[in-house]
This record gives structure tokens, sequence and C-alpha cells, in this order.
């Protein structure tokens, strides 16, 4: 782990949850963590599948207030649940469902990671959390306990692993713990980006680099709009679409569906229209990932609204895991002058984000907001996205 990153206060105050912190455990917290929500910019089941994704961070996002304790049981309290919280050792195997009942499951993200990183040296710990990043939005909220987490637990025992590895640490928490096959993008995301830039990361290699991206800076506006729709990872369909993806390649003699070079090759020999369909969304979302990090380099951020759409066009009808919120959120920013947009996360729920110019912003806005309450939906939330920092620690 590198030294502590210094940037300003983000998400939640730290000094009101370290209060917090004392007044929940009579006694001060050593430091408070904060780790960033994402949005991703393009590359959506891409990462799952050897190939490439361009997030960012965002202000928003979960911070940890911790310290040490010596008895080997991390105890978990958060601001945003009720009841005293979750108490379970530091050494011991899978969590299951089984273990929290009564709406605790999301203890088994921090759980997780303490109990991976338990042979590096970390041991028990009190952790108070609290979080401004809306939960079932798709802006990885999971993600970021995770990383606040994992920061906190090495900093207060002395441990030191790069974040890469670190963001794999996280991930193997995610599939061990809380059962969800996530890809590597969210808690890459996290721990690895930096203000004013996407990360194009290579999530076979983990390799990364720091692209440009300043939507507000060439007067344009990057509307993250949650649909009010939730959704829940862990449901089936997630795992479903990794299944699938999965048997595509092992049927054209692939590691990865980012090995296929060929893609209308490929389809041919598919004979499963949905293995087709879903081939083909994996590859070409790659190479808009690659044409999407080309333009943010050209300084064209303005020309990304095409290949934010036909991202959107590819999930909604290839990969199949768009809904009516958000095909609803994209059409009608569309005809107000939306340069572009589409779906982020894993589908069924969650967020849409729209490019537009900043002078057309409450345009889009209200457009979105009337095409809503025709249809009888709550109405959506709007959130105007620039890249901030990544995981720090800010007390």
């Amino acid at each position: 782990m590198t030294a502590p990153r210094t940037a300003p206060p983000a998400g939640p105050d730290p000094a009101a949850l370290a209060a917090a912190f004392t007044e929940a455990y009579a006694a001060p917290p050593e430091g408070v963590w904060h780790a960033p929500g994402r949005l991703n910019l393009i590359g959506e089941h891409t990462d799952y599948n050897d190939g490439l994704v361009l997030p960012f961070a965002l202000p928003l996002g979960v911070s940890v207030a911790a310290a040490r304790r010596d008895d080997g049981v991390l105890v978990v309290r958060s601001l945003q649940a009720a009841g005293d919280g979750v108490r379970t050792p530091v050494d011991g195997g899978p969590i299951s469902a089984e273990d929290w009942p009564d709406g605790r499951r999301w203890a088994a993200y921090p759980a997780g990671v303490a109990r991976v990183l338990r042979p590096s040296g970390t041991g028990g710990a009190s952790l108070l959390i609290d979080a401004d990043l809306p939960q079932g939005a798709g802006l990885s909220s999971s993600a970021a306990l995770e990383c606040a987490t994992a920061l906190a637990l090495c900093e207060l025992y002395g441990v030191q692993i790069a974040r890469p590895e670190l963001a794999r640490l996280a991930q193997r928490a995610e599939h061990e713990h809380v059962g969800v096959p996530c890809g590597l993008m969210d808690q890459s995301a996290s721990l690895l980006c930096t203000a004013g830039h996407a990360l194009l990361l290579d999530c076979r290699s983990g390799l990364s680099a720091q692209v440009p991206f300043a939507p507000s800076g060439a007067g344009l506006a990057l509307l993250a709009v949650d649909t009010r729709a939730g959704h829940e990872l862990a449901g089936g369909e997630y795992a479903r679409r990794r299944d699938e993806c999965e048997r595509a390649a092992a049927a054209l003699g692939v590691d990865a569906l980012r090995d296929v070079t060929d893609l209308a090759g490929a389809l041919a020999s598919l004979r499963d229209p949905v293995l087709r369909r879903r081939a083909q969304h994996v590859v070409t979302e790659n190479h808009r990932v690659e044409a999407a990090a080309g333009l943010l380099r050209a300084g064209a951020v303005a020309e990304l609204g095409a290949l934010l759409t036909a991202s959107h066009l590819s999930l909604r009808d290839q990969f199949e895991v768009s809904w009516p919120e958000a095909d609803t959120a994209v059409e009608a920013a569309l005809r107000a002058g939306g340069r572009g947009g589409r779906m982020i996360g894993g589908g069924f729920g969650g967020s849409v984000i729209v490019l537009t110019a900043a002078a057309r912003a409450d345009r889009v806005r209200d457009a979105i907001t009337a095409a809503y309450a025709k249809r009888g939906w709550t109405a959506p939330a709007f959130l105007e996205a620039d890249p901030a920092e990544g995981a720090h620690r800010v007390r």
C-alpha cells in the first residue's frame, strides 16, 4: 500500500464521523478513510471478460472511522443502519447469508475484507461507516465500502499492499464472502482513480493508465441519473450473464471474449443466438472503450456522445440488461439535445449517464423528469459528475 493520498475532504464529514465513532465506542478512532463510488464512462460487462473499462471516481462515497482491537474481532456499525451493528471474528471461512439476518447482510462486505486481509497481518478493529453514496444506484457503493475498509485495516496495522493488489483482494472478498462474481473494475476505480481523469484499466493484466477527462472544462456536463429502479446483482441475472460469456468463450476456443479478433467469424460459429448476442456486445464494447480513450487523449470530449449511445443500444439489445426507466431516460435526453447517454452498472436497475452541453443540462433534466412523470414513475435524481480523487485518508 502506498502512502496516504492527500486530497480535499470528500463524501461524509470526517470530523462528524470521528465524533460519532467516539460516542459509539467510548474512545476516538485512530483515523478516518474515504473511498469513492464510481461512474463507468464506458466498458460495461467487459471487466469479467478480461476486457477494458474506463471508469472515474465520484466525490460521493463511503467513509470508515476505525481503531484497532486486540481481541481478534471485527465490530462494524453504520450510521445508515439501525442497531448495535455486527460482531464477527476476523479468522474464519466464507460468510453465509444466514450469518447475519434481519437486514445486516451489508456487513459481509467489510467482514469479508477483514478475513481476506487477515493472512497479510491485519487484525481486529472497530469500524463506524458513513456514506453519501446511494445504494442500488449502480455507483458501486459496495466496492467503496470494501476499499475504505481495506485501506483502514492496512494502515492501522502497518501492512504494505500495492493498490492494484489491494483491489484484487477486495474483489476476492466480494466473491468469497458476498457471493457476487464481480469483475475488477469497481475496486480498481475506487483505489486507483485520480481527479480530472478516467482510468483506462486492462482487467486481464491489471495495468492502467490515467486519461484526461474534465467535461466541465470543455463546456459539457456529464449527468448521472438515478432512475430510482433499484437492483440486486446477487439475484442471479448478473451471474447468468457471466456464465453465458464463459460458455461463448469456451465454444469459440478462447480464454475470454476479450480474445476474439474476428467478430464476424465468431458470430457465424456460435449456434446459440443468446451466446451470439452476448459475444457481440462484449467484443464491440471493448472497441468502444479504445475509441473513447482515443477521443479523450485528443481532447475531443464532445464526440463521446455517439459511443455512449451505441453502448446503451448494445446493452439493451445484445446483452439484454437494460430496464424501462433507463431506456426512457436515454431517449428523453437525446430528444432534448443531449449528445449521448447509456445505462451503467450491472443492469436491471440503477443509473444512466448523459453527456450534454452544459447550457442544455437543465433542459435535459426537465425532459427526463417529464418523461417519468408521464409514466407515473418516481422522479429521478441527478448528479453532475466530474472525476474526483480515489480512496485516501481524510483524518
